[in-house]
């Protein structure tokens, strides 16, 4: 299927998603929508596992290129995340699971971010149903963190919306492979 037949689309943060309330402030907070074909999962975990697993070569290069350059102010690279303990999805940890969301992130010392996947059943603006919401919310704790989110902000948007978009392409897991 064409991914122009699935159209990504800014939206606020959902109220009712956890990332909502993550943080008292935020440096960056965004999200995007994409309508998902009848029949696909409602495993928030699985959509999330999808997503990540279908990035664009691109993606992985620029992810190498952030990782050389964050090694030099010590902070975590996604190599050593992944090899951290704990349940996660790639090189997220996973804080939260729920019938409709999930909840990845990571700590550092220089910031805290968390990202959601949830699927939505009701109908978006565009009255189509069902859809997946994506949203980051990030908390900075110095200007190393403050910084970096200025610099990353806009590849991050890119990242994001090519993700949502390489997993359309793909085609979204199915309700049955749940």
């Amino acid at each position: 299927m064409k991914s122009d037949a699935w159209p990504i689309v800014a939206v606020p943060v959902p109220a009712d998603s956890a990332v909502a309330r993550a943080y008292a402030s935020t440096d960056l907070a965004d999200a995007y929508s994409i309508r998902l074909p009848k029949g696909a999962s409602t495993d928030p975990a699985l959509l999330a596992r999808f997503i990540l697993a279908n990035q664009a070569g691109w993606v992985g290069r620029l992810m190498r290129l952030r990782d050389a350059i964050v090694a030099c102010f010590g902070l975590k690279t996604s190599r050593q995340l992944e090899k951290s303990s704990g349940n996660r999805i790639a090189f997220f940890r996973i804080y939260d699971t729920r019938p409709d969301e999930i909840i990845l992130g990571e700590d550092d010392r220089h910031l805290d971010f968390r990202l959601s996947v949830m699927r939505r059943s009701e109908p978006a603006a565009d009255g189509a149903s069902p859809h997946l919401v994506m949203s980051t919310v990030v908390h900075c704790h110095n200007r190393l963190g403050r910084a970096y989110i200025l610099l990353i902000a806009p590849f991050h948007r890119m990242v994001v919306k090519s993700s949502l978009r390489m997993a359309a392409r793909a085609g979204w897991p199915l309700a049955e492979a749940n």
